[in-house]
């Protein structure tokens, strides 16, 4: 027998995730001027506009979004601090186009290589921080394709650390820029660098411009990443976040750095003005269910899945109906799904959410129920 437990909350929720996200824009919904790009919701992944997006293209220096990537998940698995020395080798010194002008044996923190690369996308503390990661930077590219293929990246090969070749081996595409920007925004201490508009370097001497104009100009920008060669023409990847909601937008083969940033602003503006995230976890706790037979009485329990939907604004209520079994008879095992949440929008099922066991509960031995029959006898 099962009780349910109707939940009537105020949420404008469509969808669980991307599974029951609404469906992508295409190329002629929104007027933009670049021949690749999309945009993205930051926490479900829902994909709400997209051209071309799979399309194999050269990155420019977009490239280091994977580079700060692995810097940052260097630092926060404990390999490197903030405040370790790296020395630039001659071959970083020797990098061009932007750079802070490494000298040879110059001696900086992580942090400011860091900032370095993540303000003014400075090519040579790139390298710097590749040779001090992993020995040499053509070992540093292999971590970075490995990093790729774990995130899925299928459109993209990387063969140096900058973007700054225009190498044909070495590309990316919209959409995979757009996953590889949600996994390094999931990680906050890259907000410190990616939002900085001004800041210096070498005790005030060397000044840094950010090199991504919107974190000046656009309400809510937290980076992320500029690029440009010749090839690749005019790249970005813009990140933005207002009112608890977040979104990607990514352009490729810009004409001019006006064209590239006018479409990243439209795309943003458009998800900002048509859309909210909810919550899919009910704001009361979940309850103990009863257990018997159990070393313990009682099991917590825990919803599995995405935690919040992405909605259209205005949207209608959802209803949650919660549908548990009164009793369970042990042995339970932590995960053992016991019971559903599900998310109804005008009578339509929209999304159903596994309610797991949040911890584990033994059968009782032979003992243990002698004990309990005893008690009872003994009660009566």
């Amino acid at each position: 027998m099962k009780r349910t437990l109707c939940l009537l909350l105020l949420f404008a929720v469509l969808a669980q995730g991307s599974a029951f996200g609404p469906e992508p824009l295409r190329d002629a919904a929104i007027p933009i001027d670049a021949p690749s790009a999309i945009l993205m919701e930051q926490e479900t992944g829902t994909v709400l506009y997209e051209k071309n997006a799979d399309q194999r293209m050269a990155p420019a220096s977009v490239t280091k979004v994977m580079t700060l990537l692995l810097i940052v998940e260097d630092l926060e698995a404990g390999k490197i601090r903030l405040d370790d020395v790296v020395t630039a080798s001659r071959r970083a010194a020797s990098f061009g186009g932007s750079c802070v002008f490494l000298e040879e044996g110059e001696r900086m923190t992580v942090d400011d290589m860091l900032k370095c690369i993540a303000v003014v996308s400075a090519n040579d503390c790139a390298v710097a921080m590749a040779e001090h990661l992993s020995g040499t930077e053509a070992l540093f590219v292999e971590r970075m394709n490995r990093r790729a293929e774990e995130l899925g990246l299928t459109n993209t090969h990387f063969t140096n650390c900058t973007g700054l070749f225009d190498d044909e081996e070495h590309y990316t595409s919209a959409r995979d820029i757009a996953l590889l920007s949600r996994e390094l925004m999931r990680h906050d201490l890259i907000r410190s660098y990616s939002t900085i508009w001004m800041d210096s370097i070498r005790d005030g001497s060397f000044e840094l411009a950010n090199t991504n104009k919107l974190v000046y100009w656009y309400e809510g920008c937290t980076g992320l990443k500029t690029g440009f060669t010749s090839k690749a023409m005019y790249c970005l990847s813009a990140t933005a976040e207002r009112d608890g909601i977040a979104f990607i937008a990514v352009i490729m083969h810009g004409e001019t750095a006006e064209s590239r940033n006018a479409d990243a602003m439209t795309l943003l503006n458009y998800a900002f003005a048509n859309f909210s995230l909810c919550s899919l976890r009910p704001e009361a706790p979940l309850p103990e269910l009863p257990v018997e037979m159990g070393k313990q009485g009682s099991v917590p329990l825990r919803c599995e899945g995405e935690a919040w939907a992405l909605a259209p604004k205005g949207s209608a209520a959802a209803e949650y109906a919660l549908s548990l079994p009164e009793l369970l008879s042990a042995p339970v095992r932590e995960g053992q799904q016991v019971g559903t949440l599900t998310v109804r929008l005008g009578g339509e099922t929209v999304a159903e959410i596994p309610i797991l066991a949040a911890g584990e509960v033994p059968r009782i031995g032979f003992w243990g129920i002698f004990k309990k029959l005893a008690g009872s006898l003994i009660g009566l």
